[in-house]
């Protein structure tokens, strides 16, 4: 730092000298730089050249710039203005980054020490000094004016704890609320299941000291059942944790609850106070809802949240829904990685010949893509509840689909193989293709995931071929107690079976029938 801000008036001459001949949007072209630096290293040839160096950058790096405002402390004000927006950052790495790019966007300069736990927000007339401690919060700020000794400015220290706090009163106002609108429907005999399924908010775990809190949203027929036969075993759906991050952007947040009477709203819903200046500020963070593990999302899901919640979720790679489907689900049964590209999975069930599903995973550009999301940002406790449902939806559909996915090998004695096709539709249905138990023409399901709670399915043969005995709605019933399509389509393979088996009794009792020509005991 003691280049930027000597003492002696050699330097202020040669940054004025430099800066008559920079054009008005700072760049220097090749000749003028070379005249330039000829000209300094001549007038200036008994100071070191690696100075004049630091002073030529300095310069380039720093071109005139219209004012931020016309009061001479414009760009103090412009820069305590930047520092608030790093309070929030986790690690002192991230409030170093933070303060570089918030500060080069406003045309000052940041300068890291060698031990990178101080950093210098300079300008041509002051400089800031932020010291911090290895977990990124603030030991001490100075403030230094040209020529003037550095000075311990408490106003910016307090100002650094002051919005932290606000960012702690955000997340209990919001989690205030949120507990408002879990006891919506509340009743004394509400079990937990019936509370993730339906519930505004699903199952609401509070923040008990440095756990924060969690919201259980969805858990499937399986779950429910595993937990009904191990008594005294609590089998966890999926989750979500909320929490509050910084941005580098500014948000809108209450600093107080802002549900006035939990019931008082349209179609059941809470009704909420307006976000004046009394019951929010703009704060460089935003809300937070964190997946334990990232989860596949679908682009028309995630459409629909951001249109919902009116921020963008940043760091998304598209692709194909069903191989990202495929890849969470193996990396959540397999203890050991497998190959991303394996599409062919094989199913055993109880009193059933073995499936294979083949998992048709489509494309980017076939309309059915997604990402996986870690986390969602909102900014009001509103969101949350239709965030929730647009989730349940999602990984209600994510279940079918991985259901077909198994990391079991196919043994040498599996003679039998019932042969299955799982090939995507747009929005969140897909149809299931196989061969028709008693013909060799193809047969298909269609099932259609219209919200977490309502299925619909139908069943398409050919004209000629014999029924199933499977109606449209006991399918879309078994869908919903299991969800699962290997269970389902070993339930629509046994009443075929049931189909073939009184057809062929009935056959026999034909020919058992005595004929009138032959006698009561002939037999064809």
């Amino acid at each position: 730092m003691a280049f930027l801000f000597p003492s002696n008036t050699w330097w202020r001459s040669a940054v004025l000298e430099v800066a008559e001949h920079l054009p008005a949007h700072g760049v220097v072209t090749a000749i003028s730089t070379n005249a330039l630096m000829e000209q300094l290293r001549l007038k200036y040839q008994h100071r070191p050249w690696t100075e004049t160096l630091k002073l030529v950058y300095f310069c380039m790096d720093n071109p005139l710039r219209k004012p931020v405002s016309n009061a001479p402390d414009g760009l103090l004000l412009s820069c305590m203005e930047k520092i608030e927006r790093t309070l929030n950052a986790k690690s002192m790495f991230s409030v170093m980054n933070a303060l570089e790019l918030l500060s080069r966007q406003k045309g000052l300069t940041v300068h890291v020490s060698p031990s990178g736990t101080t950093c210098y927000i300079t300008s041509m007339m002051f400089y800031v000094e932020i010291q911090l401690e290895k977990d990124g919060d603030v030991m001490d700020v100075k403030l230094a004016h040209f020529e003037e000794a550095p000075v311990v400015c408490d106003d910016l220290v307090q100002l650094l704890s002051e919005m932290k706090a606000k960012g702690y009163l955000a997340l209990q106002a919001l989690e205030k609320d949120l507990y408002s609108m879990s006891l919506l429907d509340r009743t004394q005999d509400l079990n937990r299941v019936t509370e993730v399924l339906n519930g505004k908010v699903g199952h609401l775990l509070p923040r008990t000291g440095g756990t924060p809190m969690n919201i259980e949203f969805y858990i499937s027929p399986y779950q429910v059942l595993e937990a009904e036969l191990n008594h005294g075993s609590q089998v966890c759906g999926t989750k979500i944790v909320v929490t509050v991050e910084g941005t580098d952007s500014l948000h809108k947040l209450p600093l107080s609850p802002l549900i006035i009477d939990p019931h008082a709203g349209e179609d059941s819903n809470p009704a909420f106070l307006q976000l004046t200046d009394e019951l929010s500020m703009d704060l460089p963070a935003h809300f937070v809802l964190k997946f334990h593990q990232p989860i596949p999302v679908s682009s028309s899901s995630i459409e629909e949240i951001q249109k919902l919640t009116g921020i963008q979720i940043s760091g998304l790679k598209l692709a194909p829904l069903y191989e990202l489907i495929v890849q969470s689900t193996l990396k959540e049964k397999c203890s050991e990685d497998l190959s991303t590209n394996k599409s062919c999975f094989f199913v055993s069930l109880p009193d059933h010949p073995k499936h294979c599903y083949f998992i048709n995973k489509g494309s980017a550009k076939s309309g059915l893509a997604g990402a996986l999301v870690n986390k969602i940002p909102f900014s009001h406790p509103k969101c949350v509840p239709g965030i929730i449902e647009i989730l349940r939806h999602q990984v209600a559909y994510n279940t079918l689909i991985s259901s077909c996915v198994s990391e079991k090998p196919i043994n040498e004695d599996d003679s039998e193989l019932v042969y299955f096709e799982v090939v995507p539709h747009k929005n969140t249905s897909f149809s299931v293709f196989f061969l028709h138990p008693v013909k060799e023409n193809l047969a298909c399901v269609v099932i259609d995931v219209i919200t977490s709670r309502e299925v619909q399915c139908h069943l398409h043969l050919n004209p000629q071929d014999p029924t199933l005995n499977s109606t449209d709605d006991f399918i879309a019933r078994a869908v919903k107690r299991c969800m699962s399509v290997p269970v389902v389509m070993r339930a629509v393979f046994r009443n075929a079976a049931k189909v073939k088996a009184d057809s062929e009794t009935q056959d026999m009792d034909t020919e058992q029938q005595p004929g009138p020509q032959f006698g009561a005991n002939y037999r064809f």
